[in-house]
Order: C-alpha cells, then sequence, then structure tokens
C-alpha cells in the first residue's frame, strides 16, 4: 500500500495492523484518512508498520506461531526491545535484524528525547528501496514448522467413512433447514465442516485454537478463493476480549457479530473434560453467542475421550449424555437428535429458550 502510495504523491501516515480487515480470506485495507499527500523525510509508520507486521511475523517464523498473542497485550505493536530480547541468536548473520531491529532501537534509545534527530531525511526514490527491503525480508519468512495433533486431526479421526459421511449429511441437511445468514463453526479444525455453509455462499467464520489448522484452512480458503469463509485464530476457552481504552476500543469476539447458526463439533469433551467447564456454564455462554447451534456429544467410552483421560485421574463423574440434557435444557430446547451410525456419537440441533 505505502509503496503504491509514493508512487502516485502520497504516503502512510498510520500503519496499524488494525487498518486491515477481512472480507472472507481477502485482507481489505480501510483506513483511507491515513492517506496524505508525501513531504520530504522519514515515512513516519515506518515504527509502527514493524510492531504491527515484521516483528510479529518475524516470531512467528523464528520462534514459535503461538507469539502472535503477544498482540493481544501491546495495542500498538509488540516494541523492537521485547523482539530484540526474543529472537534467537540466529538474528546476528540477518541483515535485515541489523536494519530493522538494532539500528531503529539504538537511535530510539539514543535520541529519545529529541524527535528531530531521530527524524532521518529521507528521499521519495530512499523510501521506497525501505519498502523493496522490508518486503524481501517479509516474504522470507515462513510458518515455522510445526505439527500438532490438531493439525492433522482428519488424518487421524477415528471415525469410519460410514460414519464421517453421515456426520456430513446431517449437518448439511440442519443447515439447509435453518437458512442461516451467518454461521460460526467452533473448534473448526481446518474448516471442512464450516464449507457446508460457506460453500452455500454463507459468511462462515472458522474459528480454531491451534495455528497449524487455521493457517491450513486459510491457504485453501485462499487458493480457492473462498469469499464466505474467515479462518479466525482463536480459542473458545479464552476468547478474545475487549481490550484498549475502557476495554472498549477493541469489542469481545461475541459482540462483533451475532451468528443465526453456530456449530460445536467434536468440541464439548474438550470444554468439559480437558477445560474442567461445567455442562451448565458451557450452555449459558453459547446461548449469548447465538440462537441456533449443532452440537456433537461424544461420550466418555469414545476413543478420543479416552485420550484425554489418558494422563490425568477420571474425576468427571457428572459427564454423562442425561446430564449435558439437563443443564442444556436450562438454555436451550433439543430440535432434533440424531445418533451417529457406526459410533458411539450423537448429533444435537439445540434451539435457544
Amino acid at each position: 500500500m505505502q509503496k503504491r502510495l509514493l508512487e502516485n504523491g502520497f504516503s502512510l501516515k498510520d500503519a496499524s495492523a488494525y487498518n486491515v480487515q477481512f472480507i472472507g480470506y481477502r485482507p481489505i485495507f480501510i483506513d483511507t484518512l491515513s492517506f496524505e499527500p508525501y513531504r520530504e523525510g522519514p515515512w513516519v509508520a515506518f515504527g509502527q508498520f514493524c510492531k504491527h507486521f515484521l516483528y510479529p511475523l518475524w516470531l512467528m517464523s523464528r520462534c514459535d506461531l503461538r507469539l502472535n498473542r503477544l498482540a493481544q497485550n501491546w495495542l500498538d505493536g509488540i516494541p523492537g526491545d521485547l523482539a530484540d530480547v526474543l529472537l534467537p541468536f540466529s538474528k546476528y548473520f540477518s541483515l535485515a535484524y541489523w536494519l530493522y531491529i538494532f539500528l531503529p532501537n539504538r537511535s530510539q534509545k539514543k535520541h529519545s528525547s529529541d524527535r528531530k534527530k531521530m527524524s532521518i531525511t529521507l528521499k521519495r526514490k530512499q523510501i521506497l528501496q525501505l519498502i523493496d527491503g522490508l518486503m524481501a525480508a517479509i516474504r522470507r519468512l515462513k510458518p515455522k514448522h510445526a505439527k500438532t495433533i490438531w493439525g492433522e486431526y482428519y488424518t487421524f479421526t477415528n471415525y469410519s467413512e460410514e460414519s464421517f459421511r453421515e456426520k456430513r449429511a446431517i449437518v448439511q441437511r440442519w443447515l439447509e433447514r435453518l437458512h442461516p445468514s451467518f454461521v460460526w463453526d467452533c473448534g473448526a479444525n481446518n474448516g471442512y465442516f464450516s464449507r457446508l455453509a460457506s460453500s452455500k455462499n454463507i459468511p462462515t467464520v472458522a474459528w480454531d485454537f491451534d495455528p497449524v489448522a487455521v493457517e491450513k484452512n486459510y491457504q485453501q480458503a485462499k487458493a480457492q478463493q473462498e469469499s464466505y469463509m474467515l479462518p479466525l485464530l482463536c480459542d473458545v476457552t479464552n476468547p478474545s476480549p475487549g481490550i484498549g481504552w475502557a476495554n472498549e476500543e477493541r469489542t469481545p469476539i461475541e459482540q462483533r457479530g451475532t451468528p443465526d447458526v453456530a456449530m460445536a463439533l467434536a468440541l464439548i469433551h474438550h470444554l468439559a473434560i480437558g477445560n474442567n467447564l461445567p455442562f451448565y456454564e458451557i450452555a449459558r455462554y453459547f446461548a449469548r453467542c447465538s440462537p441456533y447451534w449443532i452440537v456433537e456429544f461424544i461420550p466418555k467410552n469414545d476413543s478420543k475421550v479416552q485420550e484425554l483421560l489418558l494422563h490425568r485421574e477420571d474425576i468427571f463423574d457428572a459427564y454423562t449424555q442425561e446430564n449435558f440434557l439437563k443443564d442444556f435444557s436450562a438454555f436451550f430446547s433439543v430440535e432434533e437428535r440424531v445418533p451417529i451410525a457406526g459410533s458411539l456419537r450423537t448429533l444435537f440441533l439445540l434451539k435457544r429458550l
């Protein structure tokens, strides 16, 4: 964006990541008020661009994908000195490190009380060269190799092909029955079931806490130009809160749009056993978020639940389908229930009271 503006006599005065929003897989720049006529001098948004884009991507590439969560604590981007501390020793062999972290940090410390000395006059050609350097540095960054059980979830599912097809058919039938205009899929993994909605041109947000699964989902959405699919990195047990001034500058995720239908497929056992959440509290939160839910209940004798209990004491006597229905009945009526043939699992279509 900055390069195109410079070529047309303008410049960006802001480079916040919050100026980029997504419609489906497509990033859209929304802050046209940050365009200003070009004036010779430094690119005033350079530091902000590094903190919001370069440093987070660098940390995710060189350290750990999960470090993107740092952005939640630093609303104006990850500080350069923090990025410097976290990056591994190999950073010293990168020219980009010296140009975009070491020298800016050193200049800021040395001239922190004198803005004139911190301002380096650059001609338009030099700023374009700076932009080209930043673009080249970012293009070289790849997600740090990570393999998780969730990123490969559907490779190792305990469903038979017949059960998997039946589950898909049931979910598809309920979506067609409800005709939603907006869908959430919580615990969506790579978005396989989310696409039952998005492929019908229904805007669909596919949540998952696993960055590898979300990345796979996004790359598929981008490759296939799926305009109605938004893969989102979000943990249902710790959803994005209100942050910023008075916790109102950025709203909590459940206030950013209310779905007509939400799905929680192969999720309840993770919430109730993996995170010790009572069914009643899960139901109460679900009722806040959507009027309809498609929920899959997986009993304790299912192999996936047994995996959760493998290294912990089974203190979950209340984890039964009967208790699930009793606690959810305080907030929902059961519109339909269908056992998935060839499995121990049951799908429920729930309507908020």
